[in-house]
């Protein structure tokens, strides 16, 4: 029931959020001058989906109402969201998919099946993701990369709380801002999913009040499920690194994640990597 209640709540400031962003001129609406928000009113949104003022509104304050797939493809549709955002509408109006049984990060750790797949990705940083997008698995290229691994604790772990709170992340990470807000985007898509589990909360809790970037940029309320930018790291021994990320979600574990990172002819990536790798690297250190 409370994880209901938690997921209608979500769903209500998704809404609001998407709502804000439209605009009248869009659907040929007047641009009255005295508007108090951004965005269409509710009573124009419910007009283009076809539904009752009131029943929209139910929608909107989260309270227990029916939704058809029709009506919601239909928002979907006027709110304009691509498809990770239409996914995600459904996934608030209806409620996540069961998962099979989920098994601790440190069991993951001594499974032999997933390090040899990092592994063989050789100079490719590679990375095996939980669902809390803590960091369980890496190759040794990754180490080289992104930093040592095995000497962090589960927080420091944490994508999102290693981009914000590291102060080596956004020296590393050439477009820190970009990558702060895609980590924001993920998080909130998985909380959102997890909606009664006290771990994101804690995360969510502890990053407001420790972030202003957090807090500033948390209420958009942007979503995100995976991840295939491109990133450029701005490594202390070798300079610039650019590589595309690609995201590949286990089949026999859906809430996992592998993300690799291949390098990209810009800068001469390879070469640098594999010298890096060899420990041959003749590149001066950067203080």
């Amino acid at each position: 029931m409370r994880e209901t209640v938690k997921r209608r709540a979500q769903l209500a400031d998704f809404l609001k959020t998407r709502r804000a962003r439209l605009h009248p001129e869009q659907f040929d609406l007047p641009n009255y001058p005295r508007r108090r928000k951004p965005g269409l009113r509710r009573e124009e949104l419910a007009g283009l989906v076809g539904v009752g003022v009131s029943w929209y509104t139910w929608l909107e304050q989260g309270r227990d109402i029916n939704v058809s797939d029709q009506i919601l493809s239909r928002l979907a549709d006027i709110l304009q969201l691509n498809e990770q955002e239409r996914s995600h509408l459904f996934l608030l109006a209806r409620g996540p998919l069961p998962l099979p049984d989920e098994q601790g990060g440190e069991n993951l750790l001594q499974n032999a099946d997933y390090q040899a797949i990092l592994d063989g990705w050789d100079i490719y940083p590679a990375l095996l993701v939980d669902r809390h997008l803590n960091v369980i698995a890496w190759n040794e290229s990754a180490n080289c990369v992104f930093g040592d691994f095995s000497g962090r604790s589960e927080r420091d772990r944490n994508a999102v709380w290693s981009t914000f709170m590291d102060p080596s992340q956004r020296e590393r990470l050439v477009h820190w801002e970009h990558a702060a807000r895609r980590s924001i985007a993920l998080l909130r898509a998985r909380s959102d999913r997890y909606a009664n589990e006290p771990w994101f909360r804690e995360l969510i809790t502890d990053l407001h009040q420790a972030s202003p970037e957090f807090r500033a940029w948390w209420p958009e309320h942007d979503i995100l499920f995976t991840c295939h930018d491109q990133n450029e790291i701005n490594h202390p021994l070798i300079g610039s690194l650019v590589f595309q990320g690609t995201t590949l979600v286990m089949p026999e574990r859906p809430d996992l994640q592998i993300m690799v990172h291949t390098p990209l002819p810009k800068v001469d990536t390879t070469t640098k990597l594999r010298a890096l790798m060899t420990g041959k690297s003749h590149f001066p250190l950067r203080k």
